[in-house]
């Protein structure tokens, strides 16, 4: 009988170990096997083109960031449209999702309207704007027709980073609203029904009901969000032609990746060596951000 059952049991294993094994490649091939290869490069001086191969350099690529001025600003910049970015768009699409939840007049098509951003190819968003804001755009048009002076809004390093953010927030708020909606809808009347009988207006049931009853869908929008706005790429590439300008105000991490990895000979190794770096401070701001949201639920 034991016998029996375990060749029972191995067959079962192998049978499911075979249908595992297509997404078992396509995991080893496309995303394990690549971070591996990119700490291989990250530890040694890559020339791929002209033959001259690895050569290990240790640690060497990993300290030329701290001398590297590009790496600073990138860093900064990064850092700077994280910071600002994730909380508003976390923000505005909780409040979008509570007013369109409430049962105003027409939600439905407001959602629609609200959502179509998200439809859109982020390429497509990138170019629209760079049309309003250019120096014959919507904006300065609009600014000349009521006697205004105009402005070059994207050759300003003030600016073009800002429209970018701007432009984010815009396009994904909505999508996070739809993952709002649909929690909200896990919320019992009854407790906005009791918060009535005791006198709460609209804005004490939304502090009092609603925000902590969507702690853990904010952990997670959060999370997405710091992700997401950590690998910031096409918008700042089309925006810039591929520069990062002007004056390196809209030059990201993953952008300057880019630059050393397929721009600039010999630099690959730094480039991984980039990567490698961004994931750690990924990492570790997904750690935090789990581990405030769980003293938080504690509490």
């Amino acid at each position: 009988m034991g016998i029996k059952h375990s060749r029972r049991a191995l067959k079962e294993a192998i049978q499911g170990y075979l249908f595992l094994l297509p997404t078992l490649f396509v995991l080893l091939t496309f995303i394990v096997g690549p971070i591996f290869y990119a700490l291989f490069l990250a530890f040694h001086k890559v020339q791929l083109l002209g033959g001259q191969g690895f050569d290990f350099i240790g640690l060497r690529n990993f300290s030329r960031i701290t001398v590297d001025q590009r790496a600073h600003i990138a860093i900064w910049n990064t850092l700077k449209y994280v910071v600002i970015v994730v909380p508003i768009q976390t923000i505005l699409a909780m409040v979008l999702a509570a007013v369109l939840n409430a049962g105003v007049k027409g939600q439905k098509f407001f959602r629609i309207i609200y959502f179509l951003p998200t439809l859109t190819s982020s390429a497509v968003l990138t170019l629209i704007f760079m049309w309003m804001f250019n120096q014959s755009g919507l904006i300065n048009e609009m600014l000349s027709s009521i006697g205004l002076p105009t402005y070059n809004w994207l050759g300003d390093p003030r600016v073009a980073l800002n429209a970018i953010m701007g432009m984010n927030i815009w396009s994904t708020a909505p999508f996070y609203m739809i993952i709002y909606l649909a929690a909200l809808q896990d919320i019992p009347d009854s407790l906005y029904e009791a918060a009535e009988l005791d006198g709460a207006n609209a804005f004490k049931k939304f502090m009092s009901i609603t925000v902590p009853s969507l702690k853990p869908v904010t952990s997670f929008v959060i999370i997405m969000g710091l992700i997401g706005t950590f690998q910031l790429f096409d918008q700042s590439y089309i925006f810039s032609a591929g520069s990062g300008g002007p004056n390196n105000s809209t030059l990201t991490v993953v952008l300057l990746i880019y630059q050393y990895a397929f721009k600039n000979i010999g630099t690959m190794g730094y480039a991984a060596a980039l990567a490698m770096t961004l994931a750690v401070i990924i990492m570790i701001a997904t750690w935090l951000q789990r581990k405030f949201a769980q003293e938080e639920s504690l509490n």
